[in-house]
């Protein structure tokens, strides 16, 4: 199956997805440096500078952020316009509006409505064999973003779409539970309810 030139080779590993849920800002990430490839979705790469990758859907969010210059690692995005005007961000295709879990073409995922869903059909792809996801909320309840609302122009979730996201999510499990890949939620407030919750440091044990 033809991967896309920017393909990482990620056979084996253990990854830890960082999204943008509250609970993500006391996570205590550092204990996973170094033994886990990283994802971050949009800001939480501040929470990880250390990231793989940093996955942004939006070209707003890339505009607002002027391409993110302090970020080092792989940029990924489903925006065109993103790749556009920042040439050093990758394109991954979606399947919009299709909410599922896709295995190929490589590259290729579904919409599920946020990043974070992206994010996971990524590393499912990648064929990672544990997948860690750290604010991974899916729920307003106790806030809308560890950093708090986006300012300008840039979208905030509202609880209609964070059940779709959540919906998605948990529906994921269905393709990659009989894969024998571990999906592990190390967001203690999540409302997922198709992974077990764990604490990261005994995920990476696991």
């Amino acid at each position: 199956m033809t991967k896309p030139e920017w393909w990482p080779s990620w056979e084996g590993e253990t990854v830890v997805i960082v999204a943008s849920g509250p609970s993500a800002k006391n996570a205590p990430l550092h204990v996973a440096k170094g033994k886990a490839k990283f994802i971050a979705i949009n800001k939480s790469w501040e929470l990880a500078p250390w990231a793989d990758i940093l996955y942004g859907c939006d070209f707003a969010w890339w505009r607002h952020v002027k391409g993110c210059p302090g970020f080092s690692g792989l940029k990924l995005t489903v925006d065109r316009a993103a790749v556009k005007d920042f040439p050093e961000i990758k394109q991954v295709e979606c399947r919009k509006p299709d909410d599922r879990l896709f295995l190929s073409p490589l590259g290729t995922v579904g919409w599920g409505g946020n990043g974070g869903f992206h994010a996971l059909n990524l590393a499912v792809q990648f064929g990672c064999r544990k997948i860690i996801l750290v604010g991974y909320d899916m729920t307003t309840r106790y806030g809308l973003h560890w950093h708090g609302a986006h300012t300008g122009n840039l979208h905030n979730p509202k609880e209609a779409s964070v059940a779709r996201w959540r919906r998605a999510v948990d529906n994921a499990s269905k393709v990659i539970h009989p894969m024998g890949i571990k999906v592990i939620n190390c967001s203690k407030v999540s409302a997922l309810t198709s992974y077990p919750k764990m604490e990261l440091d005994k995920a990476l044990a696991s």
